[in-house]
């Protein structure tokens, strides 16, 4: 707790909007990096004046994408057999991948289709590989952007809403504790909301035709 505690004053110290792109850019890669130790303490700075929060989410949003883009083109220029050779090599493992976890990536992928991108932001341990396998589709790249955009910029504001609430209301030896847990609780939620209003549009729509 200590050394994590640290880490987070160590990054409010030094957080930027060019930081903030950057490290979002890389936890939204194949690069394991906690989007929660990013946008949070950058908002824990807004709520002080030394940052703006739109902007703060505008850009953690652009990191996202970049992170994403690199996601999907790796997998759709360099192919299935590589992406999972790569998995499975020891640099693969580093980055705690796995040809098993690419696969549960791409049956989500498959489960849901294309809005997967959207939902599959929202969601503990899909969020950074959900590019994998649309990338590995061919999603068409605006069509991507869009629902990685929208996807992304939920969480973010998630987060930085929590940074902003919570910084202000628990000491601070506990702020990354409880952004973490209350991270994953939200981020579920939100993707059921999601899933929850996407079926009640669909059977509307067919119930109507």
């Amino acid at each position: 707790m200590v050394e994590h505690f640290s880490f987070i004053q160590d990054i409010l110290q030094h957080l930027d909007y060019f930081w903030v792109t950057v490290l979002m850019a890389v936890e939204s890669s194949f690069i394991p990096f906690p989007s929660e130790v990013v946008v949070p303490p950058a908002a824990y700075r807004a709520a002080n004046g030394e940052l703006n929060i739109i902007l703060v989410v505008l850009f953690a949003t652009l990191g996202s994408n970049i992170g994403g883009l690199v996601n999907y083109y790796l997998a759709r220029y360099l192919g299935r057999p590589v992406v999972y050779r790569f998995a499975g090599s020891r640099l693969g493992r580093l980055c705690l991948l796995s040809p098993e976890k690419i696969e549960q990536a791409e049956q989500y992928f498959n489960r849901n289709g294309a809005t997967s991108t959207l939902i599959g932001r929202l969601i503990p341990a899909v969020r950074q590989l959900i590019s994998i396998p649309a990338g590995l589709a061919g999603m068409p790249l605006g069509r991507f952007l869009l629902y990685t955009t929208l996807g992304a910029g939920a969480w973010n504001i998630v987060l930085a809403v929590l940074g902003w609430v919570i910084g202000r209301t628990v000491p601070p030896e506990r702020f990354a504790e409880t952004i973490q847990s209350y991270s994953s609780t939200i981020g579920l939620v939100l993707a059921g909301i999601v899933i929850v209003g996407g079926l009640a549009y669909y059977l509307l729509k067919h119930r109507k035709k």
